[in-house]
């Protein structure tokens, strides 16, 4: 049962640490070019996995990059977006002086109630 746990838990590694080379970004791999960790990764199982967590995967990103690949290189949800909310500002202001235009010519269509009646 030992040797079968071993054995097991260094598959894993092996099989996560091909997944993550597969996965990562080429420009963010580090030390080596990211076919060549792939191949170091499966012909020298244990070595090339532990040289691709110490030497070869990408840094973590600032904001908690974590074990995904992809995360953190951009916004996560909508309204982390700055352009996303730039669109609702533009919408919003946009929006205002469509009323202030209304409000000040009236509110209604153009030319009508502004200027003396005849």
């Amino acid at each position: 049962m030992g040797r079968f746990l071993i054995y097991g838990i260094a598959f894993v590694v092996v099989l996560y640490a091909f997944i993550d080379v597969v996965l990562s970004r080429g420009d963010d791999v580090r030390s080596l070019p990211k076919p060549l960790w792939a191949v170091l990764v499966l012909v020298l199982p244990l070595l090339g996995a532990v040289g691709w967590f110490v030497w070869g995967r990408p840094r973590a990103a600032g904001n908690g990059g974590g074990l995904v690949p992809g995360r953190g290189r951009g916004p996560v949800a909508p309204d982390d977006d700055p352009a996303f909310l730039r669109q609702i500002d533009d919408v919003t202001w946009s929006e205002k002086m469509r009323q202030r235009r209304e409000k000040r010519d009236g509110g209604g269509a153009p030319g009508a109630g502004a200027g003396p009646a005849a």
